[in-house]
């Protein structure tokens, strides 16, 4: 996964992500949008044959800070997820 920054203002950030799959930017965007000083987090497929997603977030406070928050909060999910599957096959 690539990110590089389109645009960033004190409450609002546009990035271009590439070599990933959509449905990992939709948990982060799920995940940014359970926060409450998220106002608006939107993912596109800029163009299906370029492999590229758009992310645009709007914050009431630094939005780069919310998608650390929201990506660790992902990152747990999915982990406690792993455990109880694995719990399950045993």
């Amino acid at each position: 996964m690539n990110a590089q920054v389109i645009s960033s203002e004190a409450k609002e950030i546009s990035i271009s992500i590439t070599e990933t799959d959509i449905g990992i930017l939709y948990i982060i965007q799920h995940e940014l949008l359970k926060a409450s000083n998220v106002n608006f987090a939107g993912v596109i497929v800029k163009h299906p044959l370029t492999n590229e997603c758009w992310m645009r977030i709007n914050s009431s406070v630094k939005p780069l800070g919310e998608i650390k928050k929201s990506t660790e909060s992902a990152i747990k999910m999915v982990e406690e997820f792993k455990e109880l599957f694995i719990s399950k096959l045993r």
